[in-house]
């Protein structure tokens, strides 16, 4: 069995293959010899850096790619390659910055000659900072619409219980229940919160478990009416239809329910007077299933923004809620192995659907 490469056989490699292999990499590399002068520029280093490789070549890695810390030290400076600690073999992937201020991912690998040896050469690999700034302006995004949401009705909670309880002998039994009320309504409104919350954490790494069973489509339904009805809405701004051959459907049962109240919830916040909940049987490239569609009367989601919808944080026109409503919805019922979608609704506004196949997943 042959010996594993070393770090001297990394060195004597012919310059047109290692020149070859780095155009493979899907990160940027530099390579510098053990004087840290430049030898190799592969193309997604000229991406990143907005520069051509003839501006690194033959010259000083310390002097063209000049490294910082957020602090504003030079990077080189800190980690030495050349004259640091021997048993020194690279760095882990570190956010540094270019002095104009380009955020980049950067790891580094040295190349000794023998265990602890002098430096042979030294590997950048350069990474666009932009995707993680992303994820981390999404997870700022998502921390900021929670504590927002948080706040309202945890503000309802403590001005009514605070309220209660200094002045529970001034209030007649009539307001004591209105106020008891309101913070049971509060209450319910942030667990609600916590659990999308939990959920989008559960999609994003795919640990959301469902446990289907049976479910009386018309029954689930019309519970959702009854709902939003005890919530104040009018009952004839609802209707419910149930198609032959749906009238049960296989699915996680809370799941579903979670799915079906935040599709109410959306079609009511951008209604004018009504919202239609259907369901009917589907089949399509041999599988079998329902659908169920909530339907509403506003002004309609424009074909350009529909892809939109369904991610994290998408707002209507009303700009109200999370933005985690339909995010959760299309995580629920993928779990299912089905799919979502949103298309103009019969006479005007927008309808979602989202089919459940008839086999357990």
């Amino acid at each position: 069995m042959d010996a594993p490469p070393t770090s001297e056989s990394f060195l004597t490699v012919p310059s047109s293959v290692a020149s070859s292999a780095a155009e493979m990499l899907p990160d940027g590399l530099i390579s510098a010899d053990a004087a840290g002068v430049v030898l190799l520029v592969n193309h997604r280093a000229e991406q990143i850096l907005g520069r051509p490789a003839a501006d690194f070549i033959g010259r000083d890695i310390r002097v063209v790619l000049p490294l910082e810390t957020r602090n504003g030290e030079s990077w080189w400076t800190l980690t030495d390659p050349w004259g640091g600690l021997r048993i020194r073999t690279g760095h882990r992937e570190k956010l540094l910055l270019l002095p104009d201020g380009t955020e980049l991912l950067i790891t580094s690998k040295y190349l000794r000659t023998g265990r602890a040896g002098p430096l042979g050469a030294i590997m950048v690999g350069v990474r666009d900072a932009e995707a993680r700034r992303r994820a981390e302006l999404d997870h700022a995004a998502l921390i900021s619409t929670i504590a927002h949401e948080l706040r309202s009705p945890l503000t309802g909670v403590k001005g009514f219980s605070s309220t209660l309880l200094r002045r529970w002998d001034q209030f007649t039994e009539e307001q004591r229940i209105t106020m008891l009320e309101a913070i049971d309504s509060d209450a319910d409104r942030l667990t609600r919160l916590i659990t999308d919350l939990l959920d989008v954490s559960r999609i994003d790494t795919g640990k959301l478990r469902i446990h289907e069973v049976p479910v009386p489509t018309e029954t689930m339904l019309t519970r959702h009416v009854d709902r939003a009805v005890a919530g104040g809405q009018d009952r004839d701004s609802f209707s419910v239809s149930v198609e032959s051959g749906a009238q049960e459907l296989y699915a996680d049962s809370d799941r579903l329910d979670q799915v079906i109240s935040n599709l109410v919830e959306n079609a009511i916040r951008h209604c004018e007077s009504k919202v239609t909940l259907s369901a009917a049987p589907h089949s399509a490239d041999g599988q079998t299933g329902v659908v169920i569609s909530v339907a509403d009367d506003g002004p309609g989601i424009p074909a350009e923004q529909r892809r939109a919808v369904f991610g994290r944080f998408w707002h209507g026109p009303s700009g109200t809620g999370t933005g985690l409503g339909l995010y959760i919805v299309k995580g629920v019922i993928e779990a299912h192995g089905g799919w979502s979608q949103i298309d103009d609704a019969q006479g005007g506004g927008a309808v979602v659907r989202v089919y459940l196949p008839s086999e357990p997943v």
